[in-house]
């Protein structure tokens, strides 16, 4: 397992694309005046991460990092509205955290079953042009084009959800106690460091059960990066009790137990603050007395001790025993923290309609969701369609707010991903698209100046 496990990777993720709208109108015999009927894009689909309990390692987002939802279908004629993209649901193991990797934003904390996060929203449809006919323009030659999906990158930490950590030193029968206690098969060698990640295996005991954790040996100097241990301290963080598992056999016991306590106190001081159960391991090596001297130490310092022979399956009854009534005591998992089975990373902010303007030397920026969303699925090659987005803005107070920034003509103004440009001739409100090489007006009057030369050559 040590190769397969795998506890932070980085993803990418992309919603589908919203559907355009569809700019038709009805034709059909003895109607000859149909009207638009232009359908709707369909939504895109979205990106959702879904907790599966079968899991226990991000192993499988080494071969595939990159995961985008279908797009929405563009809409029809006779008002027939675009197929939407489908969701793709991406299982990760439960005690996933979600961070966006590039604000280091903490975006959700799969912690159960079945609970999702969607982490890249698929694009709106574009509205068809049957939802821009009025009575003054009942003949509307445009539509909305779909919304881009969302993108992002991603960072998945995986902090196993164990009911149970055993931690020790290395060496100290971690893996062998894990394997005499439950099902799991772990790599087990009479050397440090055999376990190279973590493990997990279920305890049965008649109508009780609970998942354990064997945790790689600690080393002193473990939680300032030194050793393999430190690398899965944060994997104890999840854990309701802990298991300090000791070697009897080693020259001193007492002094292990001690230096172990502060590498988990340096890492995390809440952490000696679960409960636990110093668990002397190998007592099949060392005379009784010995054993019950070290178990009168440490149970002055308030533990529950139980002596166990991981090999010969000596105590392990009374350990597992001591480990339910800790867990029963216990209650609720401390780490986990308090949410519904569903996160929805997207929620809309108070004021959706909300924007600001930001002036910078000659260029003007819009920023607001609202905004962006309406400029980014204004088809800009239609003049109807951009006439609209001007009337839009207007409503929305974004001229008004240039206008009082002191917007001039020439001024860019950018809006998400879209330059537009003020021209102070054109009535005020109204920007017409970087990408035209001149307003719609102009172009009407260079239209009517070129048909005047061609009839009229001298």
């Amino acid at each position: 397992m040590a190769d397969d496990f795998v506890d932070q990777v980085r993803i990418t993720v992309a919603g589908g694309n919203g559907g355009n709208g569809s700019v038709h109108f009805r034709r059909e015999k003895f109607v000859p005046m149909g009207g638009p009927d232009g359908g709707d894009g369909g939504n895109g689909g979205s990106v959702i991460l879904v907790g599966d309990r079968s899991l226990n390692t991000l192993y499988g987002f080494r071969h595939k990092r990159s995961f985008a939802a279908p797009s929405g279908q563009p809409g029809g004629s006779s008002r027939r509205h675009g197929k939407a993209g489908t969701d793709l649901e991406v299982p990760v193991p439960v005690g996933t955290l979600v961070v966006d990797d590039d604000s280091a934003e903490m975006i959700a904390d799969i912690s159960s079953d079945r609970a999702t996060a969607v982490v890249a929203r698929g694009g709106k449809g574009g509205l068809g042009n049957i939802h821009f006919a009025s009575s003054t323009h009942q003949a509307p030659g445009f539509a909305e084009k779909g919304e881009p999906g969302q993108e992002r990158r991603l960072r998945l930490d995986l902090k196993l959800l164990a009911d149970v950590s055993i931690v020790g030193l290395p060496n100290a029968g971690k893996s062998t106690l894990l394997a005499s206690m439950s099902s799991a098969r772990p790599k087990i060698a009479d050397y440090p460091f055999t376990t190279l990640s973590p493990n997990l295996g279920v305890v049965a005991l008649d109508d009780f059960s609970f998942v354990a954790a064997d945790v790689p040996g600690l080393i002193e100097g473990a939680h300032e990066g030194r050793g393999l241990g430190h690398r899965f301290l944060r994997h104890v963080e999840r854990s309701r009790v802990l298991v300090r598992l000791v070697d009897a056999s080693s020259p001193d016991p007492v002094a292990d137990f001690d230096l172990v306590s502060a590498e988990l106190s340096a890492y995390d001081s809440s952490l000696l603050d679960r409960p636990q159960i110093a668990a002397l391991n190998k007592i099949d090596l060392i005379p009784r007395e010995l054993v019950d001297e070290l178990s009168r130490r440490l149970s002055a310092r308030g533990l529950t001790v139980v002596p166990v022979s991981a090999v010969t399956r000596e105590g392990l009854s009374r350990l597992i025993g001591a480990i339910r009534t800790q867990l029963e005591q216990s209650g609720i998992r401390p780490a986990a923290p308090e949410q519904e089975d569903e996160v929805y990373v997207f929620r809309a902010r108070e004021d959706p309609d909300a924007f600001s303007v930001e002036r910078k030397r000659g260029t003007f920026t819009v920023s607001g969701r609202s905004v962006e969303r309406l400029v980014t699925m204004t088809d800009l090659e239609s003049a109807e369609a951009v006439d609209h987005l001007q009337r839009r803005l207007k409503r929305l107070g974004v001229i008004s707010a240039l206008e009082a920034g002191g917007v001039r003509a020439g001024n860019k103004v950018r809006i998400g991903d879209v330059e537009l440009i003020w021209e102070g001739e054109l009535e005020p409100g109204v920007a017409t698209p970087a990408s035209r090489t001149a307003p719609r007006s102009r172009r009407r009057n260079t239209r009517g100046t070129r048909a005047y030369r061609e009839r009229h050559p001298n």
